[in-house]
């Protein structure tokens, strides 16, 4: 499993403060944006809900099942966000929702005319490849994992609509266009990690390729911009703009998913992993895995074993 960037957690509502105890809600309201935080502490199924504008939801606390759209419903867990159409219903079970185990989220409501603003802020400002290639959220991939730098920018924004401060309108403002941005590169780069994605737009698509197919080697940043027919600062600057990080994170991200594959396997060495995923030194192939996913190796086959 990927690695999840948790949020910061609000305390609970009081007991005696709490209206209803299905999807208790708390609001603060911004010039742009209006923060919900809910809390549910019984378990119910298909509780609806919909908002006038596009919302942000990410889980804090306890587990969800969330139905949504025509697709399957899945679990919904900390660390996760969900970005859901204006206008849209969800509907929401809470299977092991209780007084000592509640279910806590956010959704962050904005206005349309700041995404609308912001969208038109990169298209002119930063434009890319391609007259219909445009900065935009992909609503069909509305589901993913925080990486640390979306998961920071969220806490900024509960950290604003919760605060005090006399300019929290404006701070929150800025906030809301790094949080778009920050959503756009997660998206991009999710599309970037399914094996079948194919962008013939995009000049980074080949470098993309050539870091799967070549994951078992030592990939440098000329061999990209090569693929990419840009040269090494742009292609940096290029790729770090589209996916939110380095090509050197991009490919480190891959290698750790790869060793993951391979490390499904009970009876292969942790060293033997090290050399296929292109790590000479096995010390620093241990160190980087257990920075990436919080167990070494070893326990992380372990525990996929025993799974």
């Amino acid at each position: 499993m990927a690695n999840k960037a948790l949020l910061f957690t609000p305390a609970l509502t009081h007991e005696k403060s709490l209206k209803t105890l299905v999807e208790n809600r708390t609001i603060f309201s911004l010039d742009h944006c209006e923060l919900n935080i809910f809390e549910t502490y019984q378990k119910s199924d298909l509780v609806p809900l919909k908002f006038n504008d596009l919302v942000v939801t990410s889980m804090l606390r306890g587990k969800k099942v969330m139905h949504l759209f025509e697709d399957p419903s899945f679990e919904y867990l900390p660390g996760e966000t969900v970005i859901v159409p204006s206008n849209a219903e969800m509907k929401i079970d809470f299977p092991e929702a209780s007084k000592d185990n509640p279910t806590q989220c956010i959704a962050l409501a904005i206005d349309n005319q700041i995404i609308t603003n912001t969208l038109d802020f990169l298209n002119e400002k930063y434009p890319k490849e391609g007259k219909s290639n445009l900065w935009k959220l992909d609503h069909e991939n509305y589901f993913f994992y925080n990486n640390v730098e979306l998961a920071g920018t969220i806490n900024k924004l509960i950290k604003e609509c919760m605060g005090n401060s006399l300019t929290k309108d404006a701070l929150a403002d800025l906030t809301l266009q790094e949080l778009i941005i920050r959503i756009i590169q997660t998206q991009t780069t999710k599309r970037f990690e399914n094996e079948r994605f194919i962008d013939s737009n995009s000049p980074i698509t080949p470098a993309i390729e050539y870091i799967k197919n070549n994951i078992r080697e030592t990939i440098n940043l000329k061999d990209l911009s090569d693929k990419a027919c840009m040269s090494t600062t742009s292609f940096y600057r290029y790729f770090k703009r589209e996916l939110g990080m380095s090509p050197i994170e991009f490919i480190l991200n891959e290698k750790i998913k790869y060793a993951k594959k391979l490390l499904s396997n009970p009876n292969i060495q942790v060293n033997e992993v090290s050399y296929a995923t292109g790590f000479e030194d096995c010390n620093y192939f241990i160190r980087l895995f257990k920075k990436y996913e919080g167990v070494t190796p070893k326990q992380y086959q372990l525990m996929n074993y025993n799974g």
